[in-house]
């Protein structure tokens, strides 16, 4: 867990990651100023700490004199390579040039600007001056791609044709003679004003391109036979959930893994943090899909079964409601309305593992993070639709005319069941929530409003049972620019008795 913690609570921007040896490596922009480029490490690729930083903006007269932007690094036969977006005071933010920087350690980098950089938008395939109905040109986040020993840097670009709410596309140049020489968009999909910070990669022999689009705050895919496409779309395109954003991935050994940061109330302007990685993966379709990091397994401290768990309570004392508690399951039942049956969490930081099945036509889910007076977080599963979502739920102490919190934070689908049974994990590690069915991971996402000890289920109009269930302690997450502080309007304050 990590996020820039001065001035602003938003402070990280667009991040790379790159793993060296047993460490990872995160580079990052710090927002507003974009004035450097943040560099942080880690051995857990979770927890990270702060070192000195990889890259300020140049001196006055400097192409990068302005701010810098979004940057990808890259191991070569050389050492290591910086490609970053920056910008320049005498344009007035209008044009962005994409340049380089070298390091043989990724601490210390030198500004090395070989192969005709840096690079700007031009037609006749981009925008350019000429060609620039937004009054600015789209031309950064780059990220450098080696096919069959040919090298390219992908581009968030703006083709020079189509609505002008539509032309965002992944810009390509290629190194042709010691010079990058810009190419057709990889990808022109019509559809959206910017496709920022896109990567490539191949697995199982097809290539898969990430975009994060701003639109909806979603990180999308297109997949390709070959590297010069045609990429296409499945039916479903959204790789990761609403909110999460930025998306870059790195091979760790034999994964791959993805990470981003995630826009807290799913505002640009708000608070920023960096989630843990989830790994990709490809199901039988082709179609990709995200698992739990495996890396938490190295941090698990303790395991407890299900017969040991806390004593579960009733917390609404619905008089319809009652619930039966066996060694390794446990039976709640609601016949009208809503009841919550909660026990206390062994620990802050936990990963719950088990199989819940539903009886009934009514309505059930996950509670995490509850009070005594039902105020939390409610995960409904709709066992019938495969539709997930998680809502922040509770009391609002300041405003007697709407004194009720209800805010749904992320949606997700999964594949529903014939026996309406599924296979669920789920991770609450500081503010971070994570949720897995059947080994998928559908909501991934970071909140500050409640964190209390209660976890269990709910029941309204349903049989829901809890079976074979594990908690697992994890460590305590690092302080140093972790999510864990409080802040005045986001204070939980409980209901009345």
């Amino acid at each position: 867990m990590y996020t820039g913690s001065g001035y602003r609570d938003w402070e990280i921007g667009d991040i790379e990651v790159i793993k060296d040896g047993d460490m990872y490596h995160l580079f990052h922009l710090i927002i507003p100023n974009h004035d450097y480029i943040a560099h942080a490490v880690s051995t857990d690729g979770i927890n990270w700490r702060r070192v000195k930083h990889a890259l300020f903006v140049g001196h006055p007269g400097e192409w990068d004199d302005d701010m810098v932007w979004t940057m990808d690094v890259s191991r070569t036969e050389y050492g290591y390579e910086m490609h970053y977006t920056g910008l320049q005071l005498a344009d007035k933010g209008v044009i962005q040039k994409i340049g380089r920087a070298v390091s043989q350690n990724l601490y210390d980098w030198k500004k090395e600007n070989n192969y005709n950089l840096p690079l700007a938008s031009e037609g006749p395939h981009y925008e350019d001056p000429e060609n620039n109905p937004r009054t600015w040109l789209s031309f950064r986040d780059p990220f450098r791609f080696v096919e069959n020993g040919e090298k390219y840097l992908l581009v968030c670009a703006r083709s020079n044709h189509g609505p002008i709410s539509r032309r965002g596309c992944v810009g390509l140049a290629k190194l042709v003679d010691n010079q990058y020489v810009l190419q057709r968009p990889l990808l022109h999909p019509l559809a959206y004003d910017d496709i920022e910070c896109p990567c490539l990669i191949i697995k199982n022999g097809r290539y898969y391109l990430l975009g994060s689009i701003r639109e909806d705050i979603k990180v999308r895919y297109w997949y390709s036979e070959q590297f010069g496409g045609p990429y296409k779309s499945y039916h479903s395109d959204v790789l990761m959930p609403q909110g999460n954003y930025a998306a870059r991935i790195i091979r760790d050994g034999e994964r791959i893994l993805v990470y981003n940061f995630y826009f807290l109330n799913r505002e640009i302007n708000f608070k920023r943090v960096l989630p843990p990685p989830k790994e990709l993966d490809t199901d039988k379709k082709g179609r990709l899909y995200l698992k739990s990091y495996d890396g938490w397994d190295n941090m698990i401290s303790k395991t407890i079964l299900q017969n040991d768990f806390a004593e579960v309570l009733p917390n609404l004392q619905n008089s319809s409601a009652s619930m039966f508690v066996e060694e390794s399951k446990f039976t709640f039942r609601s016949v009208s309305g809503y009841e919550v049956f909660t026990f206390n969490k062994p620990s802050k930081n936990i990963i719950w593992t088990g199989t819940l099945h539903l009886e009934g036509m009514g309505k059930s889910g996950l509670v995490i993070n509850a009070d005594r007076h039902g105020n939390g977080y409610f995960i409904a599963l709709d066992f019938v639709n495969g539709y997930v979502q998680i809502r922040k739920w509770g009391f609002n102490p300041h405003d007697n005319h709407n004194n009720f919190i209800f805010n749904n934070l992320q949606s997700g689908l999964f594949q529903p069941p014939e026996d309406r049974k599924i296979n669920f994990k789920m991770i609450v590690y500081g503010n971070y929530l994570e949720l897995s069915i059947e080994d998928r991971v559908i909501l991934t996402l970071i909140d500050y409003q409640y964190s209390d000890d209660g976890i269990g289920l709910y029941s309204a109009s349903s049989v829901i049972s809890l079976i074979d269930s594990k908690i697992h302690i994890l460590e305590d997450p690092e302080t140093q620019y972790a999510a864990e502080e409080d802040f005045d309007n986001m204070v939980q304050i409980p209901g009345p008795i």
